[in-house]
């Protein structure tokens, strides 16, 4: 399995290199290397070097202004990462308003400008003719091509961003205009990929050319995903509580002795969650584990009200709670189910992790098979493809 390795932290924001950055650095190497011979093979070099990782640094700043601008809006930003394609701020959730969505879409572009405004400030100062001149000026020129590249109009870029926060001004609905930024951007992918080829086929510059199809490859492959989460998202949102429960549990009679229900269910049940009525009331869940606390001299004499743990004190959510509460639940207090009351305080089911699977694959027609789920129920986490607990997270109503 691939793994990023960590180069740091700024603003207390870890700092992750993927293995295949240093492909494209050593492409980017070489591009500068050949480019500024004229100085001398050993300065060519040596500045070759130094441009590939001041423009590496460029995008990391990109990034950090997406980061800032998530932080000062109180949104964790888990990492920053840079990748072949460039780089990546993982942010935790979205922001809560169209005006503070572009806020931080708009903040990684304008951090290129101004680092390509302040390099040619900087570069007037050398002579026209100096290598420092040069790389300041091409750093410069890259900044603002990153600049513009990244506000296209499509997920996943900034500019997807920015249309994404102009849509769900107008439209009033987020989820809508994410889907309609996914779709812009899948549009220019295929747009890419198609120029690409066209590069190939007319001039024969085959590196050119793949490298725009690449492109396009990843913004449709990252623009489906946006789609798919959005989907997801939107599904976890209105499902409620009601309709992902079970009802795997059994209610036994709260005035059995210690002994008697020990003799009765433990024994001859498979059922591992109980809980106890009197007088057509629940009392409560009963705790297998108070049970063994009580000597077994006492079974026969103590009644399960010795070892019911009440409903106000076990992990409850009501019946019309959405999928997003249970979630963010279950994973906010590392839970392995929760209880689902009635309107009128009664145990109507139970849910874990296995049963929002198996509601969300009926929904959606996922491709998870009944083994899936019954390993999801004793694992008690997520498929590694599924992971809810962050898209829940991300969710908001």
């Amino acid at each position: 399995m691939q793994t990023n390795w960590k180069i740091g932290s700024l603003f207390g924001i870890p700092l992750f290199v993927d293995p295949l950055w240093f492909v494209i650095f050593g492409l980017a190497t070489l591009n500068f290397g050949f480019a500024y011979q004229q100085w001398g093979t050993s300065l060519a070099w040596g500045a070759a070097v130094v441009m590939s990782l001041l423009l590496f640094t460029s995008v990391l700043l990109h990034e950090l202004g997406h980061s800032l601008a998530a932080k000062s809006q109180g949104i964790q930003v888990n990492s920053i990462t840079l990748f072949l394609f460039g780089g990546i701020a993982a942010i935790e959730e979205e922001s809560k308003t169209p005006g503070k969505a572009f806020q931080v879409a708009i903040a990684g572009p304008l951090v290129s400008i101004g680092l390509f405004l302040l390099l040619r400030l900087i570069s007037s100062v050398f002579s026209d003719t100096s290598l420092v001149h040069v790389i300041l000026g091409d750093l410069g020129r890259i900044n603002l091509i990153l600049a513009l590249f990244n506000l296209i109009p499509g997920l996943p870029l900034d500019g997807g961003q920015v249309l994404k926060a102009a849509l769900w001004k107008v439209t009033g609905d987020r989820f809508q205009a994410v889907r309609g930024a996914a779709k812009a951007g899948q549009i220019l992918g295929y747009a890419a990929i198609g120029l690409g080829l066209a590069v190939d086929y007319f001039t024969s510059d085959l590196g050119t050319g793949i490298w725009i199809a690449l492109l396009g490859w990843f913004g449709i492959r990252n623009a489906t995903s946006y789609d798919r989460v959005t989907v997801l998202q939107e599904t976890i949102l209105k499902t409620k509580a009601s309709e992902a429960m079970t009802r795997d549990f059994r209610v036994v009679d709260a005035s059995h002795s210690l002994r008697a229900f020990a003799d009765l269910y433990l024994l001859d049940s498979n059922s591992q969650i109980y809980f106890a009525e009197s007088d057509g009331r629940y009392r409560g869940m009963v705790s297998v584990d108070n049970l063994r606390q009580i000597e077994r001299s006492e079974w026969e004499a103590q009644t399960l009200e010795a070892i019911v743990n009440p409903l106000s004190e076990i992990p409850t959510v009501e019946e019309n709670a959405t999928l997003v509460e249970v979630i963010n639940k279950l994973e906010n207090e590392k839970l392995l189910r929760v209880t689902v009351l009635s309107p009128a305080g009664a145990v109507a089911g139970l849910i874990d992790r296995g049963d929002i699977i198996q509601a969300l694959a009926k929904k959606l027609k996922l491709r998870i098979t009944d083994a899936d789920i019954k390993q999801v129920k004793q694992n008690g986490t997520y498929p590694p493809g599924l992971q809810l607990g962050v898209i829940a997270k991300s969710t908001t109503n």
